[in-house]
């Protein structure tokens, strides 16, 4: 007898088998039912039946291979599993070792402006107190009520810089203050807001000229200077690079000639100069040196510009007084919450006549004032 072919469908196997394959399966049959397992209880009549032995057996290797794949992929299953899960906590052990590596963000480092020291260094108190701000554009300025700080203020002149307004456009309410009676205002030949420089005094001056008698730098309204008794008072809105330093050339022209403009003022009387001077003068001076070598304002040739101011017979107040002082800005970007961050420059200055550095009191940062991009500086002096 011979098994034919079968579908598996159903449960049935599929098996092919010649006369050969059934005369082996009777002469092993006694050997075949010592070694059946369990699940070939049911064909006890094998003996008669070789083929159906011959059958059970397949079914019972088919089920010991389904059984044996089940298996392993329950294994495979179980191991995917637990890879899946030690993934798991490897990445919680990679967040929790990055969330401890991780730092919190500095909180930045601010400048607190000192009470102001009112005995100078010959002991002296200060008659004069004189504040210099960059109001950048005077009109908006009024608008955010820098006036009113002004009036808490009270300097006996008051200079700023960067007014951006010509003479017939000055607003009234800057026009008419009677605390300075005596105005004087500086503004663009050419240019409709750009540049332009103010000084407002209590007492009247000696004499006021405008410029530094040159074309070239008087067409853009920068300088005003008022002759008082004792020393000449210069306010100054210095020529900025520019961005890609297109106008360093411009500014390196102008530096020798407004130095040589204030040698010439100190032979008759000392000076005090004030205004935004568009330099940082060393590393100290600005919060990130290295990235802005190339810029404006720290270019090597500013820097040694104000250097030879410096030599030439003059002193920056501030450093006088605070030689090592850091983080002490005047001026901060609109961009990036530079302000609050106090990523700065200190740009804004009080320079004097050494003849005059008996009677500095003190010179101030007052970065608590807002209104611009730069905030006020006083100077109390004894003159």
């Amino acid at each position: 007898m011979c098994v034919s072919s079968t579908d598996v469908k159903h449960g049935r196997v599929v098996g092919l088998c010649d006369e050969s394959a059934h005369l082996n399966v009777s002469n092993a049959v006694v050997d075949t039912e010592q070694r059946l397992p369990p699940q070939l209880g049911n064909c006890t009549s094998h003996q008669s039946h070789p083929a159906r032995v011959l059958l059970c057996v397949r079914v019972v290797c088919l089920q010991s291979v389904f059984g044996a794949r089940a298996n392993l992929s329950m294994k495979r299953g179980k191991k995917t599993e637990d890879a899946a899960a030690d993934e798991e906590n490897d990445t919680g052990s990679a967040s929790a070792k990055k969330t401890k590596k991780a730092k919190e963000p500095e909180a930045p480092i601010l400048y607190e402006d000192p009470p102001d020291k009112m005995t100078c260094k010959d002991g002296r108190e200060p008659n004069m107190k004189i504040t210099s701000w960059n109001v950048d554009g005077l009109r908006a300025w009024v608008k955010k009520n820098g006036l009113d700080w002004v009036r808490e203020e009270s300097p006996d002149v008051l200079c700023l810089q960067e007014t951006k307004c010509a003479e017939k456009s000055l607003p009234a309410a800057i026009t008419s203050m009677p605390e300075y009676p005596y105005k004087y205002w500086a503004a663009s030949d050419e240019k409709e807001g750009y540049s332009g420089v103010a000084m407002l005094c209590k007492t009247e001056p000696i004499k006021v000229t405008y410029g530094i008698g040159k074309e070239e730098h008087d067409k853009e309204g920068r300088v005003i200077t008022a002759e008082f008794p004792t020393f000449y008072l210069v306010t100054a809105y210095v020529p900025n690079s520019g961005r890609g330093l297109v106008r360093l050339d411009y500014r390196k022209t102008w530096d020798v000639d407004f130095r040589a403009y204030l040698s010439e003022l100190d032979i008759q009387k000392p000076l005090v100069l004030c205004g935004d001077l568009n330099v940082a003068h060393q590393e100290i001076d600005l919060k990130n040196p290295k990235g802005n070598k190339k810029n404006a304002g720290f270019t090597p040739d500013e820097r040694e510009g104000f250097t030879q101011l410096l030599e030439s017979g003059f002193t920056d107040s501030f450093r006088e007084l605070y030689p090592e002082q850091t983080n002490a800005y005047t001026f901060w970007t609109y961009m990036m919450n530079s302000r609050s961050k106090n990523v700065g420059w200190r740009l804004d200055y009080f320079v004097l006549s050494s003849s005059l550095l008996p009677g500095l009191c003190d010179c101030k940062i007052r970065n608590k004032a807002l209104g611009s991009d730069h905030c006020p500086i006083s100077l109390h002096i004894a003159v």
